[in-house]
């Protein structure tokens, strides 16, 4: 389940902090906290669970902001409205519900230099692509990133080293990620079933390197990719998780979020 949120500024000269995805995702479970301050905690202290109990997942993930900037330091002088898509993996039941949620509410994307202040002028759900793919095992999906898709294996210091999609290791990464998800949903998988390839082409990735919790004692530094395509084969059920809850690490921050291509 998707939406794209048109944003207008309350500001007349909105800035906001070039790494905005920490703040602009406390300010999506500000929003569902609005609602359901169950379902907010939830998300927040717990989410879904993996057997072992040390990995938990969100299940949803944002866009990167779509609009006309120019870059000031560390900061983003925005000079158009914005687009964001904001994916979740929720029964398509709760559809109404959460597009509800949004329309008029506000947006700060703010940290210790810079806020500014958005309110969501629109809220459009977005078709399902999986309403027309049959229920079988080797469905294949062809989608490319639209905000950094992060991939890494953890080091002695329990750090993430983070890889780009030319090494070898980001795919088993991302399936890896893909099937814990699986697991924390309780959805069967056969390992043999699930594939991931990474698709260059003739493009380079780009990287990105974005800050979370920007000048705080908590402050840290991760990785990711665009610029590159990815094909996933598995049942209706699997790709949906993908889809809409994000591919690889941090997907609640705006990491892995898909489109797919046509």
């Amino acid at each position: 389940m998707r939406f794209k949120l048109l944003l207008v500024s309350k500001n007349s000269n909105p800035t906001i902090p070039i790494n905005y995805q920490y703040p602009l995702s406390a300010a999506i479970y500000k929003i569902l906290q609005k609602a359901d301050v169950d379902y907010a905690t939830f998300l927040h202290e717990e989410g879904y669970v993996v057997d072992d109990g040390l990995k938990h997942f969100k299940l949803f993930t944002f866009s990167d902001l779509n609009c006309r900037f120019k870059i000031k330091g560390d900061r983003m002088l925005i000079n158009s409205a914005v687009e964001l898509v904001v994916s979740f993996h929720l029964p398509e039941a709760a559809q109404h519900f959460v597009k509800g949620l949004f329309l008029s509410q506000d947006i700060d994307i703010a940290d210790k230099k810079s806020k500014a202040t958005f309110k969501v002028n629109s809220v459009e759900a977005m078709s399902d692509p999986f309403s027309v793919i049959e229920n079988k095992v080797n469905n294949t999906i062809a989608v490319r990133p639209i905000s950094a898709c992060v991939a890494g294996i953890k080091n002695d210091k329990d750090d993430y080293d983070f890889m780009p999609p030319t090494d070898e290791r980001f795919a088993l990464c991302i399936q890896y990620n893909w099937e814990q998800k699986l697991k924390a949903l309780k959805i069967p998988f056969n390992e043999n079933e699930l594939k991931v390839a990474i698709n260059l082409k003739n493009t380079k990735p780009k990287s990105r390197l974005i800050t979370i919790k920007a000048f705080t004692k908590q402050q840290t530094r991760i990785k990711g990719y665009l610029n590159f395509d990815m094909e996933f084969t598995g049942s209706q059920e699997q790709l949906q998780v993908i889809y809409n809850a994000g591919a690889g690490l941090y997907n609640a921050l705006g990491m892995g979020c898909l489109e797919l291509i046509k």
